[in-house]
């Protein structure tokens, strides 16, 4: 414990609440072997695709299963390609209990997403044509170097707008929207805290990863040839992320 110059007794540490952006595993089933073997293959291609990332299992699409969760077996999986879990949500007391006795920290549950009435999800749609391309909000993060594998670059609570190359392994997320103007080879992360209407945007696509609250898709194949190398836009529409021409 320090002294101040006035004889103040100044702690040795801080508390503070941190908000730090996770990969969550959203399990469809309770076949954990059956997840290890689609795990290996997604990543046999790309065995370094993690880099130490905090994971969060997400358990409420299996939480009324009858058949166990092997947990241990599990967490391994994840670990053995360089993931940290770390937490656990929306499963059942005895899943939950199960995942706990691990050391896994029992999270809350995501909230439900809010859906308007069809026929004011029509008058939205129509409005929205008018902001296809929202521009960066006036606190935007902004990147004018490349990023290397390897890095990565958090824009809490805002945009991000990169004006230089996203090389493949590095990352870029954000609360908002995500804006590479340059070449985006790497991972990027839009709506990083759940924001549905979040967009990425590169004036050339050719992404490692894309997300958007919390949706994943890897470029496990060729992008089409309308968006590949090309200016493009990425959007939520429900649980799918849609690639499109600008």
């Amino acid at each position: 414990m320090a002294v101040e110059p006035t004889g103040a007794v100044r702690p040795s540490f801080d508390l503070k609440s941190a908000q730090l952006p996770v990969l969550s595993v959203v399990l469809r089933d309770t076949d954990v072997r059956a997840l290890v073997d689609d795990l290996a293959a997604r990543l046999a291609d790309d065995p370094d695709f993690f880099d130490n990332d905090p994971v969060l299992i997400d358990l409420s699409h299996v939480r009324e299963a009858g058949s166990e969760i092997d947990f241990a077996v599990l967490v391994e999986a994840l670990r053995s390609h360089r993931t940290v879990p770390v937490a656990v949500c929306g499963g059942s007391d005895r899943q939950m209990a199960a995942a706990r006795a691990l050391g896994l920290v029992a999270a809350p549950d995501a909230a439900p997403v809010r859906r308007a009435a069809p026929e004011i999800q029509e008058v939205i749609r129509e409005v929205a044509v008018v902001h296809e391309v929202p521009a960066p909000l006036a606190d935007a993060v902004i990147v004018d170097k490349p990023l290397r594998s390897g890095q990565r670059v958090y824009a809490k609570g805002t945009d991000i707008v990169v004006l230089s190359m996203v090389s493949y392994g590095a990352e870029v997320i954000a609360d908002g929207n995500v804006h590479v103007y340059a070449p985006l080879r790497g991972r990027a992360v839009a709506g990083a805290r759940g924001n549905t209407g979040a967009r990425i945007f590169s004036t050339c696509m050719e992404a490692q990863l894309l997300s958007i609250a919390g949706i994943y898709r890897t470029i496990e194949t060729d992008l089409p040839a309308d968006v590949a190398g090309k200016p493009a836009k990425v959007r939520l529409e429900g649980e799918k992320i849609i690639i499109e021409p600008v």
